[in-house]
């Protein structure tokens, strides 16, 4: 019978018009079903390695951050395989021990039957006594329990299989110690341990022994089941023991070493307070044992530390308001000094002495050198007092670039080296102090040109939608390994030998950084001897964001990769520029969609700057006279690809 729509149909019969579900459509159904049954077999298991991976990856992270686990584990493993050897070598002594108690016994039984059985069997005996009979006798002896099996055969009967007791078979004894007991002297005793076969019933393992009179083979079948209940007895305790053991023995461990750990890690927490600044965080001394002895060494080490940090502190602050004072108490005489030099430099064509001349002008340049060095006096003290406030505005970075490249062509004019300006084709604005970056970028630019030994300075910028950059690449002498950190410290020199060319106070980069700093961005360098160096600016484009990376990388591409040469027709008074510019590696990048701002730069920047607009990344020679003649445009560089920055870096 069949079902269709709530009523029963006869079998074999169907509706009309209904399908009849071919080969075809039941094979698909079962590849369909054993689809189905893999997938969830495949999920299973995946779901199954992601938690054993989970767990394992737990267990890897706790063994690596703490000792007591460490410890416990090492506890476990080495005192399970010591209880582990401590059992196996117990069982085989106590298994010796009970096998050759029984083996004793055994012979002992097996003596008294042969006295038996020849005084039984003594020819002459009256009244005569059969095989079986003797064989009943010994079973008999051994008790209601039985504790063994009798096996008796006649030397003289080839083909008798002798008699046996409890319907045990006589292939229960192995063909070996039947030609043992049969090649040996008379009443030498034989033993061995086999499995003992009964009609109807399982094998049992037991001890056999064996001897003979020279008309008669007596054997005895022993069986041990009760030895092998007594000894997976005794194993079974062991194992429990042990295992009881190891645990107590973690336990153990786990506790001693608590008592070790938790001082260490109250040390390491009062090390890391004490590292964030809270100089005041001691330890609690308890006892006179080592640990306290640790925690009073630690007291004493953090007071030391309190009190030279303290100490240094107080030096510090002397200095900053030493600094702060003199720098303000110069400006008053300075001023005074200064107006009596310009008259004397205004008038120094009508001395008639002409070293008097040369003396004002002397004094011009170094006052103005003076001032300079109490200007970025006042600033560093300004930094180090906290009082630097930051004057944002929404400005154009690549007019701050023109600004600062137009200050400095002059300078870059008479060291022989060429301005080779990268700028991107769409604007790149951000919210800066104009005042503080441009003082950064002219810093780095007479850096560079100092430094450059008359080569190519190149000044890079790159923006992307969190942050912009800006980079100044000379090809001079470089860095050595460990100084582009210290290039920024206060009056640090690479070459103490080398003479200052330029009147620099030794302050500016210190003053670049703290200027970067304050506007949560990055001032870094990178160098190499012989290879040159470069300085990159990194900074938010909004003021008070969180500066992730940079949009140009730290270190040049061309110093990895080949340099190719680059010819763009450029021109100069003493003939075409040969240009050298790296090659980007890979497909041309994709440029970044327009930024939002002023489409051009402001017509005063490009005026100041002698530059003429651009939409385009700008190379050119030396920008002499604010003519922009040796400026061309390069096309194809628009929109530099952001690179991360690397941890160490920040």
């Amino acid at each position: 019978m069949t079902r269709a729509r709530g009523r029963l149909l006869p079998s074999g019969s169907r509706r009309p018009g209904a399908r009849v579900a071919g080969p075809r459509v039941a094979a698909g159904l079962r590849a369909h079903r054993l689809h189905r049954a893999r997938r969830f077999t495949r999920r299973g298991l995946g779901a199954g390695k992601r938690f054993v991976r989970r767990w394992v990856l737990r267990f890897y992270t706790r063994w690596r951050r703490s000792i007591q686990v460490r410890i416990v584990i090492w506890t476990l493993l080495i005192s399970g395989v010591v209880v582990a050897i401590l059992g196996v070598f117990l069982m085989q002594q106590i298994t010796n021990a009970l096998l050759e108690g029984k083996e004793k016994s055994a012979l002992l039984q097996l003596d008294e039957g042969l006295g038996v059985l020849r005084r039984e069997l003594a020819p002459g005996r009256v009244p005569e006594v059969t095989l079986k009979d003797v064989t009943n006798q010994l079973k008999a002896r051994s008790g209601p329990s039985g504790l063994y099996e009798v096996y008796v055969r006649d030397t003289r009967e080839q083909f008798s299989g002798g008699f046996t007791t409890n319907e045990v078979r006589h292939q229960s004894v192995p063909e070996r110690l039947l030609e043992q007991v049969r090649d040996d002297r008379i009443g030498t005793r034989h033993s061995t341990y086999s499995e003992i076969s009964y009609v109807g019933r399982e094998p049992v393992p037991g001890l056999i022994v064996g001897a003979g009179d020279g008309r008669y083979e007596l054997y005895y079948l022993f069986p041990l089941t009760q030895e092998q209940h007594t000894l997976t007895t005794v194993g079974n305790t062991l194992v429990g023991v042990s295992a009881v053991l190891v645990v107590l023995l973690a336990g153990i461990a786990s506790l001693v070493t608590r008592q070790v750990v938790i001082p260490v890690r109250l040390a390491a927490q009062a090390a890391e307070r004490l590292a964030a600044g809270r100089l005041g965080e001691r330890m609690k001394v308890r006892g006179e044992d080592d640990l306290a002895r640790l925690a009073t060494s630690f007291n004493e080490m953090a007071g030391n530390l309190q009190d030279k940090i303290v100490e240094l502190q107080e030096l510090s602050q002397v200095q900053r308001q030493f600094v702060s004072d003199v720098s303000h108490e110069l400006r008053t005489p300075l001023t005074t000094i200064r107006i009596a030099a310009d008259m004397l430099y205004e008038h120094r064509e009508h001395f008639a002495d002409p070293p008097v001349g040369r003396s004002a002008e002397l004094l011009q340049s170094q006052l103005e050198r003076f001032e300079s060095l109490l200007a970025d006096l006042l600033e560093i003290s300004r930094h180090d007092a906290g009082a630097a406030t930051l004057d944002a505005e929404s400005v154009d970075v690549r007019d701050l670039v023109l600004r600062a490249v137009g200050d400095t062509e002059g300078l870059a004019e008479r060291k022989g080296s060429k301005l080779v300006l990268q700028l991107p084709g769409e604007p790149c604005m951000a919210e800066v102090d104009r005042r503080r970056v441009e003082r950064i970028l002219r810093n780095l630019l007479v850096n560079a040109v100092e430094h450059g030994e008359g080569q190519d300075i190149v000044v890079s910028v790159g923006a992307d939608r969190d942050a912009v950059a800006m980079a100044v690449r000379d090809h001079g002498v470089g860095l050595k390994p460990g100084e582009a950190q210290l290039v920024f410290d206060r009056f640090w020199r690479a070459d103490p030998a080398r003479a200052r060319t330029t009147g620099g106070t030794g302050l500016g980069l210190s003053i670049a950084r703290e200027d970067a700093q304050l506007h949560g961005g990055w001032l870094q360098a990178w160098g190499a001897p012989g290879k040159g160096s470069q300085f990159r600016l990194s900074l938010p484009r909004t003021a008070g964001a969180e500066l992730r990376g940079s949009p140009l990388p730290l270190v040049p591409p061309e110093t990895e990769l080949p340099r190719a040469p680059f010819t763009g027709g450029l021109t100069s008074p003493d003939g075409p520029i040969s240009l050298t510019v790296p090659e980007q590696p890979g497909p041309a990048p994709e440029p970044h969609p327009p930024l939002p701002g002023p489409q051009h730069a402001s017509p005063d920047v490009r005026a100041e700057a002698g530059v003429a607009a651009r939409d385009t990344e700008v190379i050119g020679g030396p920008v002499a006279g604010g003519s922009g003649s040796g400026l061309r445009p390069r096309p194809g560089t628009a929109g530099l690809r952001p690179v991360s920055e690397p941890e160490e870096g920040r």
